[in-house]
């Protein structure tokens, strides 16, 4: 070992270092395309297959349709169509008969309207539907404004033996008296 032949001062002469033959060189061994791949059966694959779709027919071409397609891994190719299955129409040119006149435009200006006429309006379509909760929310809220309006229009009591626990209604009267 060299390391400790060094350390330990031998002083042997080393043999000569074999020189080494290089390696033989092999031939080079090749797959062909079908062989190296591993998708399966290369064979079946290529083969081609016949598809055949039957229709029924309709008012227009009455009768069963046909269609037979001929599909390989790389080609496909329709062999057979009957007639009438998924044929364009053929484009029906249309007259015109105005030659080129320009239609009249239809006026859409806005005409006044009063506030009863627009809560008509309003009364009979669908305003307010997407509104969170829908018309019921709008009702009860609507309801909700009536009795606070009846309840303001009653004369407001300062006794604290009426009012409900947490209720401010007596500070409201206090700001009143204020």
């Amino acid at each position: 070992m060299g390391l400790f032949d060094r350390l330990l001062g031998s002083d042997k002469q080393q043999a000569p270092a074999t020189k080494r033959e290089p390696a033989k060189k092999e031939e080079a061994f090749f797959l062909d395309a079908d062989t190296s791949s591993s998708m399966g059966n290369v064979d079946f694959m290529r083969q081609s297959n016949t598809i055949r779709r039957t229709f029924p027919g309709t008012v227009d071409s009455p009768g069963n349709k046909e269609i037979v397609d001929e599909v390989a891994s790389l080609t496909a190719r329709r062999v057979k169509e009957s007639a009438g299955l998924g044929d364009p129409k053929p484009a029906e040119a249309q007259a015109d008969l105005t030659g080129g006149i320009p239609k009249q435009v239809k006026k859409t200006f806005c005409e006044p309207m009063t506030m009863a006429e627009l809560d008509e309006r309003k009364r009979g379509s669908s305003f307010g539907v997407n509104v969170p909760g829908g018309p019921a929310a709008i009702k009860a809220e609507q309801e909700q404004q009536a009795e606070v309006a009846a309840q303001e229009q009653k004369p407001a009591s300062t006794s604290t033996s009426q009012s409900k626990a947490g209720d401010i209604g007596a500070f409201k009267g206090w700001v009143k008296d204020l």
